[in-house]
Protein backbone atom coordinates (compact mmCIF):
# COMPACT_ATOMS: atom_id res chain seq x y z
CA UNK A 1 0.00 0.00 0.00
CA UNK A 2 2.88 2.34 1.28
CA UNK A 3 4.42 1.94 -3.07
CA UNK A 4 0.35 3.16 -3.93
CA UNK A 5 0.73 6.31 -2.01
CA UNK A 6 3.76 7.09 -3.36
CA UNK A 7 2.81 6.36 -6.60
CA UNK A 8 0.18 9.27 -6.07
CA UNK A 9 2.67 11.61 -4.69
CA UNK A 10 4.59 12.47 -8.11
CA UNK A 11 4.87 16.29 -8.84
CA UNK A 12 3.12 16.38 -12.59
CA UNK A 13 3.66 20.45 -12.75
CA UNK A 14 6.11 20.27 -15.11
CA UNK A 15 3.69 18.95 -18.24
CA UNK A 16 6.26 20.16 -21.15
CA UNK A 17 8.83 17.66 -19.80
CA UNK A 18 8.52 14.23 -21.63
CA UNK A 19 9.73 11.47 -19.97
CA UNK A 20 11.15 8.96 -22.58
CA UNK A 21 11.07 4.99 -21.72
CA UNK A 22 13.59 3.19 -23.08
CA UNK A 23 13.20 -0.55 -23.33
CA UNK A 24 16.60 -2.72 -21.71
CA UNK A 25 16.72 -4.77 -24.49
CA UNK A 26 17.43 -1.23 -26.31
CA UNK A 27 19.98 -0.25 -24.34
CA UNK A 28 21.54 -3.87 -24.86
CA UNK A 29 21.02 -3.11 -28.51
CA UNK A 30 22.62 0.17 -28.17
CA UNK A 31 25.96 -1.49 -26.56
CA UNK A 32 26.05 -3.85 -28.99
CA UNK A 33 26.23 -1.58 -31.88
CA UNK A 34 28.90 0.67 -29.98
CA UNK A 35 30.89 -2.92 -29.29
CA UNK A 36 30.98 -3.19 -32.88
CA UNK A 37 32.04 -0.23 -33.51
CA UNK A 38 34.85 -0.41 -31.15
CA UNK A 39 36.10 -3.81 -32.56
CA UNK A 40 35.67 -1.50 -36.13
CA UNK A 41 38.00 0.69 -34.46
CA UNK A 42 40.74 -2.36 -33.43
CA UNK A 43 40.88 -3.49 -37.21
CA UNK A 44 42.48 0.09 -38.53
CA UNK A 45 45.90 0.15 -38.99
CA UNK A 46 47.60 2.96 -36.74
CA UNK A 47 48.11 5.30 -39.96
CA UNK A 48 43.93 5.21 -40.56
CA UNK A 49 43.21 5.20 -36.50
CA UNK A 50 45.04 8.47 -36.59
CA UNK A 51 42.61 9.71 -39.27
CA UNK A 52 39.61 9.21 -36.05
CA UNK A 53 38.44 11.86 -33.66
CA UNK A 54 38.74 9.63 -30.39
CA UNK A 55 39.55 10.95 -26.72
CA UNK A 56 43.39 10.12 -25.52
CA UNK A 57 41.80 7.29 -22.96
CA UNK A 58 39.72 5.83 -25.89
CA UNK A 59 42.44 5.74 -28.39
CA UNK A 60 44.94 4.12 -25.73
CA UNK A 61 42.30 1.23 -24.62
CA UNK A 62 41.83 0.47 -28.39
CA UNK A 63 45.56 0.32 -28.94
CA UNK A 64 45.91 -2.09 -25.78
CA UNK A 65 42.65 -3.80 -27.43
CA UNK A 66 44.58 -4.21 -30.70
CA UNK A 67 47.94 -6.11 -28.95
CA UNK A 68 45.50 -8.71 -26.80
CA UNK A 69 44.74 -11.76 -27.77
CA UNK A 70 41.88 -14.22 -26.70
CA UNK A 71 39.78 -13.52 -23.61
CA UNK A 72 41.97 -10.40 -22.58
CA UNK A 73 41.18 -8.91 -25.57
CA UNK A 74 37.00 -9.77 -25.58
CA UNK A 75 37.27 -8.31 -22.14
CA UNK A 76 38.99 -4.88 -23.55
CA UNK A 77 36.31 -4.32 -25.97
CA UNK A 78 33.64 -4.58 -23.61
CA UNK A 79 35.69 -1.55 -22.06
CA UNK A 80 36.15 0.23 -25.11
CA UNK A 81 32.40 0.09 -25.77
CA UNK A 82 31.63 1.51 -22.40
CA UNK A 83 34.52 4.25 -22.97
CA UNK A 84 31.57 4.89 -26.11
CA UNK A 85 29.17 5.19 -24.28
CA UNK A 86 30.09 8.41 -22.95
CA UNK A 87 30.97 9.99 -26.19
CA UNK A 88 29.23 11.31 -29.61
CA UNK A 89 29.67 8.05 -31.50
CA UNK A 90 27.97 9.97 -34.57
CA UNK A 91 31.63 11.93 -35.76
CA UNK A 92 33.50 8.67 -35.00
CA UNK A 93 31.53 6.36 -37.44
CA UNK A 94 31.53 8.91 -39.59
CA UNK A 95 35.36 9.14 -39.74
CA UNK A 96 35.41 5.54 -39.84
CA UNK A 97 33.06 5.39 -42.54
CA UNK A 98 35.62 7.66 -44.95
CA UNK A 99 38.14 5.34 -43.95
CA UNK A 100 36.63 2.21 -45.26
CA UNK A 101 35.22 3.83 -48.03
CA UNK A 102 38.50 5.25 -49.44
CA UNK A 103 39.58 1.65 -49.37
CA UNK A 104 36.48 0.67 -50.71
CA UNK A 105 36.99 3.22 -54.05
CA UNK A 106 40.94 2.16 -53.93
CA UNK A 107 39.48 -1.62 -54.41
CA UNK A 108 37.03 -0.83 -57.03
CA UNK A 109 39.61 1.15 -58.87
CA UNK A 110 42.11 -1.89 -58.92
CA UNK A 111 39.26 -3.88 -60.12
CA UNK A 112 38.73 -1.87 -63.03
CA UNK A 113 42.56 -1.51 -63.68
CA UNK A 114 41.94 -5.72 -63.72
CA UNK A 115 39.22 -5.34 -66.69
CA UNK A 116 40.96 -2.90 -68.89
CA UNK A 117 43.86 -4.66 -68.74
CA UNK A 118 42.16 -8.37 -69.43
CA UNK A 119 40.37 -6.05 -72.16
CA UNK A 120 43.44 -5.26 -73.31
CA UNK A 121 44.76 -8.73 -74.04
CA UNK A 122 41.29 -9.94 -75.87
CA UNK A 123 40.75 -6.71 -77.92
CA UNK A 124 43.90 -5.10 -78.52
CA UNK A 125 44.17 -2.05 -80.47
CA UNK A 126 40.15 -1.73 -80.15
CA UNK A 127 40.13 -1.26 -76.00
CA UNK A 128 43.67 0.64 -76.60
CA UNK A 129 42.46 3.38 -78.40
CA UNK A 130 39.82 4.67 -76.44
CA UNK A 131 41.78 3.86 -73.26
CA UNK A 132 44.44 6.65 -74.80
CA UNK A 133 42.17 9.39 -75.41
CA UNK A 134 41.26 8.92 -71.57
CA UNK A 135 44.49 8.95 -70.63
CA UNK A 136 47.19 10.62 -73.07
CA UNK A 137 49.94 10.27 -70.71
CA UNK A 138 50.05 6.27 -71.23
CA UNK A 139 53.05 5.16 -73.53
CA UNK A 140 51.27 3.67 -76.87
CA UNK A 141 54.28 1.81 -77.76
CA UNK A 142 55.34 0.35 -74.25
CA UNK A 143 51.69 -0.70 -73.66
CA UNK A 144 51.28 -2.74 -76.81
CA UNK A 145 54.87 -4.42 -76.32
CA UNK A 146 53.42 -5.61 -73.14
CA UNK A 147 50.10 -6.58 -74.46
CA UNK A 148 51.81 -9.02 -77.34
CA UNK A 149 54.56 -10.29 -74.60
CA UNK A 150 51.79 -11.11 -72.47
CA UNK A 151 50.01 -12.37 -75.36
CA UNK A 152 52.40 -14.82 -76.29
CA UNK A 153 53.34 -15.70 -72.51
CA UNK A 154 50.08 -16.67 -72.43
CA UNK A 155 50.23 -19.07 -75.76
CA UNK A 156 53.61 -20.47 -74.62
CA UNK A 157 52.21 -21.04 -70.85
CA UNK A 158 54.71 -19.47 -69.16
CA UNK A 159 54.57 -17.35 -66.14
CA UNK A 160 52.47 -13.68 -66.45
CA UNK A 161 54.79 -11.55 -66.18
CA UNK A 162 54.17 -9.34 -68.35
CA UNK A 163 50.57 -9.73 -67.97
CA UNK A 164 51.68 -8.43 -64.31
CA UNK A 165 53.35 -5.62 -65.88
CA UNK A 166 50.39 -3.99 -67.53
CA UNK A 167 48.72 -4.04 -64.46
CA UNK A 168 51.55 -2.43 -62.92
CA UNK A 169 52.09 0.14 -65.58
CA UNK A 170 48.45 1.07 -65.51
CA UNK A 171 48.21 1.58 -61.85
CA UNK A 172 51.41 3.52 -61.97
CA UNK A 173 49.80 5.92 -64.34
CA UNK A 174 46.22 6.30 -63.70
CA UNK A 175 46.18 5.94 -60.06
CA UNK A 176 49.02 7.73 -58.65
CA UNK A 177 48.48 10.53 -61.10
Amino acid sequence: MARKQRKNEIDWTDEDEEIIWVSKSEIKRDAEHLKKLGENLMALNPTNLAKIPLEDNLREAIELAQRLRLEARRRQIQYVGKLLRNVDPEPIQEALDKVENRHNQQLALLQKLELTRDQLLEQGDVALNPLLDEYPQLDRQHLRNLIRGAQKEKQANKPPKNYREIFQYLKSIIVEN
